[in-house]
């Protein structure tokens, strides 16, 4: 079987997004000095070269100037060109990888969510609810700082969906979502991060639609948890569509 060969970002693009996200959140405002190469590589415990490239990148992405003798700096932008910045760099899967796992999981988890609604017991319901509230947290931490706590916000994402698998009480639909719980990892990940730059969607509607699975799961409406779970990927699918989208617009516009 051929095995497709994993992408993993490489140093000076996980350099860009923690300046991004320091830039959203307003650590880094529009007229700040940034420190020296040397400095930021000591702050973010990387080599000078790695530094050099995110600022590079940065600076083509017209988020930072470079003025001879006298340093980088964060220069105004407008909203618009901040989030198409964190649209080119922040998916690691392309798109034929999405389709394809999110094919999967409607398969799997619609189902999932009816069997769960029909099977839970009581300790089910306490490791969704606990997921629930991990998510809920994140998202008001997000809406008190751009950035929020994102990791929190992935696992718990993650917890929730895999607490339902284990509320179904069959142990191979729980091995089969075990199964591509990492690659479900990595789009939570980037969806919650496209969710929280982008005007149309917010964290809190994406804690929301999980609730609304979770209530039907609780009063045993299996048809109501199928359609929930399922209209939440679609949600999901439709995100992350529209940002290839955009990715391509991008790179059409820079190709001419």
């Amino acid at each position: 079987m051929p095995y497709k060969k994993i992408k993993s970002k490489k140093i000076y693009e996980v350099v860009i997004d923690e300046l991004l996200h320091m830039i959203v959140s307003g650590q880094l405002k529009p007229g700040d000095r940034l420190d020296s190469v040397q400095q930021l590589a000591e702050n973010f415990q990387v080599g000078r070269s790695a530094i050099r490239e995110a600022l590079s990148a940065l600076r083509a992405m017209g988020l930072v100037e470079m003025r001879q003798g006298e340093g980088t700096f964060i220069k105004e932008y407008n909203p618009q060109a901040l989030s198409q910045a964190v649209f080119a760099t922040t998916m690691l899967m392309d798109e034929k990888d999405i389709q394809d796992l999110l094919e999967v999981r409607k398969i799997l988890e619609a189902g999932s969510a009816a069997s769960a609604a029909r099977k839970w017991e009581e300790s089910d319901l306490d490791e969704m609810a606990k997921a629930l509230a991990d998510m809920k947290a994140a998202s008001e931490s997000a809406t008190e700082n751009k950035r929020g706590n994102t990791d929190l916000g992935e696992q718990a994402d993650l917890n929730f969906h895999m607490a339902i698998a284990k509320a179904s009480h069959n142990a191979l639909l729980e091995h089969l979502m075990s199964g591509v719980a990492d690659l479900m990892a990595d789009t939570m990940r980037e969806t919650r991060r496209l969710w929280l730059y982008s005007k149309e969607a917010t964290l809190e509607r994406l804690y929301q639609e999980h609730k609304q699975i979770f209530e039907a799961i609780k009063i045993r409406d299996a048809q109501a948890a199928q359609e929930r779970m399922l209209a939440h990927l679609e949600r999901v699918e439709e995100v992350l569509m529209t940002y290839f989208h955009k990715r391509e617009g991008l790179s059409n516009r820079s190709a001419t």
